[in-house]
């Protein structure tokens, strides 16, 4: 199991909660009224095929990849028997760090505002959440380089330097001015923590070793700065 590696730079992610309004009526009645599922499905086909266009991106960081979407919740509908007047899902959209946060948001809300739904249909998009990209600077370069070298002696191999395809509290700091890095136990792969899922773990070993690199890096870091 390799040990993680030095982040330097990670996603930036938008949170986009759209609610779409018909007329609610009964199902033997359909056409009396205006069915916000029907129209919500086009919008999220929409959306899905605009997807697809995001693999033509590459972000330079190493392990960033493209940018990517995902339609995480939809609720709506009040009976099986009832159109549905009103349906509302959530927007999952990570910003590589090459990307444009505002322009990423313009670029969604451009897209659902022309497509031609049916009559009756009302659309409203409402941003939840816009966390900027975090990028590396040459200061945190440099602070990644010292983890990297006292991470190299405890593990005895080399300690890469990357990117994840994740956002974290970390981009608040490096947009204050304050060369930032991220570092912690764990494996390289996060998958191989079972993240997010079930019995999430990282080995007791990388925890003590992973200390072992923020002490001595911490050590070399004040001595220098003397």
């Amino acid at each position: 199991m390799k040990p993680s590696q030095v982040i330097t730079a990670h996603n930036g992610c938008l949170h986009l909660d759209v609610t779409v309004e018909g007329r609610s009526a009964h199902a033997a009645w359909h056409r009396t009224g205006v069915d916000a599922l029907e129209a919500s499905v086009q919008i999220m086909s929409a959306l899905y095929h605009y997807r697809e266009t995001l693999e033509e991106q590459c972000s330079l960081y190493p392990g960033v990849s493209s940018p990517s979407l995902v339609i995480g919740t939809i609720e709506g509908g009040i009976n099986t028997n009832v159109v549905p007047d009103r349906i509302s899902f959530s927007i999952d959209r990570r910003i590589i760090p090459e990307e444009s946060p505002e322009l990423v948001e313009r670029e969604l809300r451009d897209l659902i505002g022309s497509l031609k739904l049916q009559e009756g249909i009302k659309v409203s998009v409402v941003q939840r959440l816009l966390a900027a990209p975090f990028t590396s600077t040459p200061l945190s370069e440099e602070l990644a380089d010292i983890f990297a070298m006292e991470g190299q002696k405890v593990f005895g191999e080399s300690v890469a330097k990357g990117a994840m395809p994740l956002y974290t509290d970390a981009r608040h700091y490096s947009e204050a001015g304050i060369p930032t890095i991220m570092y912690g136990a764990g494996p390289r792969n996060p998958l191989e923590a079972n993240g997010h899922r079930a019995d999430e773990r990282v080995p007791v070993k990388l925890l003590t070793e992973a200390a072992l690199v923020v002490a001595s890096s911490l050590q070399k870091l004040l001595g220098k700065s003397h």
